[in-house]
């Protein structure tokens, strides 16, 4: 990839794919100098601010900075839930639960993706941890029972409704 980033340099989806591909190899430094590349040449690309701003939240790192990358994105891209939730995640690490409950949940009521779903979770343990009542508004899943092993009919679900 880094090639055909040689080859193409002009071609910013190709560049924030490679950044992309950078952190999930641990090339951090090379990460961000590619996403801050993108930003130059394609200042209205909000998916790498917000990647840039949700990979500093997720080190728990230059989170101020963090903050402004994500907040600029979602001014760019204010209904996407996966910003919304950079932005909760940022502020879940600045320790600013109200706030991050309030992200992640607007987040989660768009998307639900496993990944807000955590971080929601994660968000309301604190919360309730920080000695503050709250349910962050998750409703109780149904009573489940296990009929079968779940090896005995791979594919088929392992747990039923009880009635």
């Amino acid at each position: 990839m880094q090639a055909a980033t040689r080859r193409f340099p002009n071609n910013a989806d190709l560049l924030y794919d490679f950044a992309l591909l950078a952190e999930k190899t641990g090339h951090l430094d090379v990460m961000e100098q590619s996403l801050r590349e993108v930003m130059r040449m394609a200042p209205e690309n909000h998916h790498a601010y917000n990647a840039l701003g949700y990979s500093l939240a997720e080190r728990n790192t230059r989170l101020d900075e963090a903050r402004v990358l994500v907040e600029k994105a979602l001014s760019m891209a204010p209904e996407d839930p996966f910003i919304m939730d950079s932005m909760g995640w940022v502020e879940y690490r600045l320790g600013n639960l109200d706030a991050a409950e309030a992200h992640l949940r607007r987040a989660y009521g768009l998307r639900r993706d496993p990944e807000i779903a955590v971080h929601r979770a994660k968000s309301c343990g604190r919360k309730a941890s920080a000695a503050t009542p709250s349910n962050c508004g998750w409703k109780r899943a149904p009573r489940t029972r296990r009929t079968t092993p779940p090896a005995q009919h791979a594919g088929a679900p392992a747990f039923v409704p009880v009635k």
